[in-house]
């Protein structure tokens, strides 16, 4: 399969998330087309820009696939009857992280896309659904969802297509690019490719590297 539905198109913005603590973690559907560009959707927000958002983060999805194994896991929580409850921008049911590899480009409406990195989990899923140990289960499970760069800038309304047109480094899916880096798996050839691997964005490449020694 190349081809899937974007079944919501998720922004938000930033709100008190946590004490003082702002966040735009929460993700809500848009109505109409939304603007794709060099850092993301217009509108949508990331609180703290040193960890979240840019040219490499772009565009963040976390398959609705995930949401039925943590009801599963943490019972009922209305997050999990949200498209974008996972903080994820594009809602899409049927592509996972073993099934998408660094590199690999998509036609996102009239906007072209790369994937650029697996999503690193942190406190914030916790704090939204109010459950310890769901960091620990991501990095067990895999469940992380991933990042996209914008190549070309477009526009995108639920509905529209989302369309594989370019297989990228078909070796390196997403879930063994996160099984190697976050959950800390991988061998010294492992480290080595992945800090040559091209399409990977810089921050992971140096992450890589980094281990290597």
């Amino acid at each position: 399969m190349t081809v899937w539905t974007i079944e919501a198109v998720c922004t938000g913005t930033a709100r008190p998330f946590h004490g003082a603590e702002l966040s735009a973690f929460a993700k809500r559907p848009r109505d109409g087309a939304v603007q794709v560009l060099e850092e993301g959707l217009a509108p949508d927000e990331q609180a703290d820009r040193s960890v979240h958002g840019g040219p490499e983060m772009a565009l963040h999805l976390y398959p609705l696939d995930h949401h039925a194994f943590w009801r599963g896991e943490i019972g009922d929580h209305p997050a999990l009857d949200e498209p974008g409850g996972f903080g994820s921008n594009l809602a899409v049911h049927g592509l996972t992280e073993d099934m998408v590899h660094i590199g690999d480009r998509f036609r996102l409406g009239t906007a072209l896309i790369e994937v650029s990195r697996p999503r690193s989990p942190c406190w914030k899923i916790e704090h939204r659904f109010g459950h310890k140990g769901m960091v620990a289960t991501v990095i067990r499970t895999g469940r992380c969802g991933w990042y996209f760069r914008v190549i070309e800038t477009g526009e995108v309304a639920a509905g529209d297509s989302l369309e594989r047109v370019a297989v990228g480094a078909a070796e390196w899916s997403v879930a063994r690019v996160f099984r190697a880096l976050t959950a800390g798996k991988a061998t010294p050839e492992e480290l080595a490719e992945l800090a040559e691997l091209a399409p990977l964005s810089p921050y992971l490449r140096a992450k890589a590297a980094a281990k290597r020694g």
